[in-house]
């Protein structure tokens, strides 16, 4: 996927903007998915960060039967593809079609020249039959750390394995160093990039030339709230996105 197929698909003239929900019940999913509906956000990606995916499947099944007209993407926490994507082809074959899946970790291996866990996965992702977008995390929060020197050649090799590179900063809610981000879009080349951590209104715009696509919690959620999305703050980040690179009539 190129990065101006990826922006057509949200028709958006700068990153587009998909708010992460860390699903507790079907309640407060459902409310949050109302908030970004009306704000406009294209989309959501849900996480089961306070149980397991045992716990998760039904919920994300109730969510998808309500909302199935919402781009819904999803991250099964620490689950890496060659788990996720079966789960995936088995809820598609019951008409429930995920549209992304968000890996925290790719397994990619920016130090060798084979890729046993990335190729592993990607034969998952065939036998599974699930045809959504991959967004796949390299040099991300909670992994195994990159070298910043080896980030170009980790997101090349992922460009192999996914549609979207992902990456993110050191931890939730911090901000990705710019070095990072253009290496990242220099390994790349014209593919789409996403950021998982630390974006906010205040500080999105350095990041809008490189990234196409903002994973975004904490930085759009009420202060202190991990939960539930602010109707002010992401409405001030979906703004500035909006009006990235648009013309000036």
């Amino acid at each position: 996927m190129k990065r101006a197929e990826f922006n057509r698909l949200f028709k958006n003239s700068g990153p587009a903007v998909l708010p992460v929900i860390h699903v507790e019940d079907r309640t407060q999913a459902l409310r949050n998915i109302a908030t970004l509906s009306r704000a406009g956000a294209p989309g959501a990606f849900l996480i089961n960060h306070d149980f397991d995916l045992t716990t998760f499947q039904p919920i994300l099944r109730d969510l998808r039967r309500a909302c199935p007209s919402l781009w819904m993407g999803v991250n099964f926490l620490a689950q890496p593809g060659d788990i996720a994507f079966p789960v995936l082809g088995a809820l598609a074959d019951e008409g429930l079609l995920i549209d992304a899946y968000w890996a925290d970790d790719a397994c990619i291996d920016e130090r060798s020249t084979s890729q046993p866990r990335a190729d592993a996965i990607a034969a998952a992702r065939t036998t599974s039959g699930w045809n959504g977008l991959y967004f796949g995390g390299v040099s991300f929060k909670k992994q195994r750390p990159v070298p910043p020197e080896m980030d170009e050649t980790a997101a090349r090799i992922a460009t192999d394995y996914m549609e979207i590179v992902t990456t993110s900063g050191a931890a939730t809610g911090q901000e990705a160093d710019l070095t990072k981000i253009r290496n990242f879009r220099a390994g790349i080349g014209d593919r789409p990039l996403a950021v998982a951590s630390g974006i906010t209104p205040d500080n999105a715009a350095a990041y809008c030339a490189d990234v196409d696509c903002f994973l975004v919690a904490t930085g759009i959620n009420h202060p202190g709230d991990f939960y539930n999305i602010d109707p002010a703050r992401l409405d001030a980040l979906l703004t500035l996105t909006r009006e990235y690179g648009a013309p000036n009539v």
